[in-house]
C-alpha cells in the first residue's frame, strides 16, 4: 500500500503506485495518476485529469491539475501531464489545459521548478529545465529542453522559448527567445548566447563557434529574419559538429510569427 499519511483524504478512484508516500492534509482526486516513488508533502491539492510519471517530489503548498484561468473554460476533461524525476517546490500551480488549446500542459522530465511557479493552461515544457522563484508562464507558452528562467521572468501567452536559452531575473517576454539565446529586461533584449551553459553541457568548441556565428547572424550584422536564416544555411558547411545545432535555430525560426517576431 501507499504510504498516505491519516489526515490525507485521497479519493478510492484515484490511481497510486503502492511505493508513492503523501504527506498530512494533502488532497487528490479521483482522476489522478501518481508513478512509482513520487513524494507529495503535506498540504498538497492534485486535482483533475492529471497525472505524475515516477521519482517526482512535490513539495508543500503545491496545486497540480486545477482548472484553467481560461474565461472560456466549460470543464471539459482536459489534463495535466508531468513525466519523471521533477522537483516541483511550495506554492507553485499548474493547470489543466483547455479545448482551444489541444487540452493539455505538459511538464517533462528532470525539471527544477522553484518556489511560486506557475504554468498556465495548455503550456508545454520540455525536459532538464531550471525555472527559479516565481518563474509564470501565460497560457500556451512553449517552452525547449534546458532552458533557464530567472526569478520573476513573466513570459506572455503563446511565447515561444527555444532549447538552451536564458533569461535574466525581472524579465518580461513578449516575444519568442530563440534557442542559444539569453534574454534580459522589460521588455525582454537579446543580450547575448549562453556560452557557459553550453560549455558545462559539453558543447565541443567547434559547436559553441557555430552558435557565435548565429549569434552574429541574428543580432549582429543588421540584417532581417529572412537575411539571418540564408546565412543559418551556410554554417553547417562550416561547422559539421554543429549541423543539429543550426538545424535546431533554423526550426525554431520558421515558426516565428510576423506579429510577435523574435527578442532583439
Amino acid at each position: 500500500m501507499a504510504d498516505i499519511h491519516p489526515t490525507a483524504l485521497v479519493d478510492p478512484k484515484a490511481q497510486l503506485d503502492d511505493t508513492v508516500s503523501v504527506g498530512p492534509y494533502t488532497v487528490i482526486g479521483p482522476h489522478v495518476k501518481v508513478g512509482a516513488r513520487t513524494r507529495i508533502g503535506a498540504h498538497c491539492v492534485i486535482e483533475g485529469h492529471t497525472t505524475l510519471g515516477q521519482d517526482n517530489h512535490i513539495y508543500p503548498f503545491v496545486c497540480l491539475g486545477l482548472a484553467s484561468q481560461d474565461k472560456k473554460y466549460a470543464g471539459e476533461p482536459c489534463q495535466l501531464v508531468i513525466g519523471d524525476r521533477n522537483t516541483i517546490r511550495e506554492y507553485s500551480t499548474y493547470h489543466i489545459g483547455t479545448v482551444q488549446g489541444g487540452g493539455v500542459t505538459r511538464l517533462g522530465h528532470d525539471n527544477w521548478m522553484m518556489a511560486y511557479t506557475h504554468l498556465a493552461h495548455d503550456c508545454v515544457v520540455g525536459n532538464h529545465t531550471i525555472f527559479a522563484n516565481n518563474a509564470q508562464l501565460a497560457g500556451h507558452v512553449q517552452v525547449g529542453d534546458w532552458v533557464i528562467l530567472g526569478g520573476y521572468t513573466v513570459v506572455h501567452q503563446f511565447v515561444r522559448i527555444g532549447a538552451h536559452a536564458m533569461t535574466a531575473m525581472c524579465s518580461l517576454l513578449f516575444a519568442d527567445v530563440p534557442p542559444f539565446v539569453m534574454a534580459q529586461g522589460q521588455p525582454a533584449q537579446a543580450r547575448s548566447m549562453n556560452f557557459e551553459g553550453l560549455r558545462r553541457r559539453g558543447f565541443s568548441a567547434e559547436r559553441i563557434s557555430a552558435v557565435k556565428a548565429m549569434h552574429k547572424a541574428l543580432y549582429r550584422d543588421n540584417l532581417t529574419l529572412e537575411q539571418a536564416q540564408a546565412r543559418l544555411a551556410e554554417l553547417p558547411a562550416r561547422y559539421p559538429e554543429a549541423e543539429a545545432d543550426v538545424a535546431l535555430m533554423q526550426g525554431f525560426l520558421q515558426g516565428v510569427s510576423q506579429e510577435r517576431g523574435i527578442v532583439r
